[in-house]
């Protein structure tokens, strides 16, 4: 993730509404993704045939998820779900079975986001699918993270705009049970220094609290710039997960 670090300037926060029931905090952002596609995600779910195992259709987000990473059932399961040979993405603390290749493998941190103060941002406007080819470009520059056509629809995604030029945005990817993600967080390199980052996830982190859920993201453990800008906002190290890259079984039962 390459967020603008510039100074972010103090205002008055609107009141959140009162927030829901997280659930078990554990158990929810533990396993994002499973909770996500379970939950306030499944219209954009596909899942294995014994249902333990579940992704996101393949034009809105990479990842896929296991109801019991633990459960060798789960992992059977997703492997018929992608199919043999298949690239896979997943998160959290895992052990793949024999028979599964690891591709990539990425350390990250997972950060709770309730104290950080939510702030709309009069010059932001709503991005949509119309904006999405603007987004990609953005995406490709700077390279945040997985960005796919429809991830817009996912959530509110927030952009900033100079002479018409999308400059900055920022939204949100994974939506586990009483919870948001803020991802995609990026300013083209003519456009750091400006706070626009930090604006943008205050704005994000206003719609996730109007709604009464809790923002929280995740960076790559050595993109130590970006962690630095979520600290000063009010973020707190949660947990270090991986992001692993793996390719499905070549034959499977």
């Amino acid at each position: 993730m390459s967020p603008d670090t510039g100074t972010v300037s103090p205002a008055t926060a609107p009141a959140p509404a009162p927030a829901r029931d997280a659930g078990d905090v554990a158990a929810v952002l533990d396993n994002p993704v499973w909770s996500a596609l379970t939950g306030p995600a499944r219209g954009f779910a596909e899942t294995g045939p014994a249902g333990l195992a579940a992704r996101y259709v393949g034009d809105a987000s990479p990842f896929a998820a296991l109801a019991d990473p633990e459960d060798p059932a789960a992992w059977a399961d997703l492997a018929a779900l992608a199919g043999p040979g298949a690239p896979v993405w997943v998160t959290g603390l895992l052990t793949p079975p024999e028979g599964w290749t690891t591709v990539a493998s990425i350390a990250g941190v997972q950060l709770d986001g309730r104290a950080v103060r939510p702030e709309a941002a009069p010059e932001a406007v709503r991005l949509g699918p119309a904006d999405v080819p603007e987004m990609l470009e953005l995406v490709a520059l700077t390279r945040p993270g997985p960005f796919l056509d429809r991830t817009v629809e996912l959530g509110t995604y927030l952009g900033i705009r100079h002479e018409g030029r999308l400059v900055a945005m920022a939204g949100e990817r994974m939506r586990p049970q009483g919870w948001s993600e803020i991802s995609a967080v990026c300013t083209h390199p003519d456009h750091r220094g400006q706070g626009l980052a930090g604006r943008l996830i205050r704005a994000v982190a206003a719609a996730v609290t109007a709604r009464g859920d809790h923002p929280f993201l995740h960076a790559a453990a050595d993109n130590t710039p970006a962690i630095a800008l979520y600290e000063s906002m009010g973020f707190t190290l949660r947990r270090n997960p991986l992001f692993l890259g793996l390719r499905t079984p070549e034959e499977q039962v």
